[in-house]
């Protein structure tokens, strides 16, 4: 029976959040982790708009806004894992804020929307 089936299927939850933005400081990550798993198993590409974030589910859409330039991010990873950082960003979602020999810049961030699986 098709209802039964259905019963068994992951549930997806997509909501939209209205939460205040965060201030804080932004790093990035590259080379040397393409091709690793990330914590959401997803494979790493420094070429795509990801992130780190401690807590944030995975999937989570965020835009990081630098002086007037910003990008849209989903979350895979966790971390950072330094003091004082809230996000780490990949290369290429870094390159679109500013150069990634800036290795940190002050950011605002926030939250699009948020995904949960159930």
């Amino acid at each position: 029976m098709k209802l039964l089936a259905t019963a068994f299927a992951v549930v997806a939850l997509t909501y939209t959040c209205w939460s205040q933005p965060i201030t804080g400081v932004a790093s990035w990550y590259g080379e040397r982790y393409r091709g690793r798993p990330t914590a959401s198993g997803e494979i790493y590409n420094p070429d795509k708009l990801t992130a780190a974030h401690r807590t944030l589910p995975f999937g989570t859409l965020v835009r990081c806004t630098y002086q007037n330039k910003s990008v849209v991010v989903k979350i895979t990873d966790r971390g950072p894992f330094v003091k004082g950082r809230i996000i780490d960003l990949s290369k290429a979602a870094f390159a679109k804020l500013a150069p990634t020999s800036r290795g940190l810049i002050k950011i605002k961030l926030e939250i699009i929307n948020k995904y949960l699986e159930l």
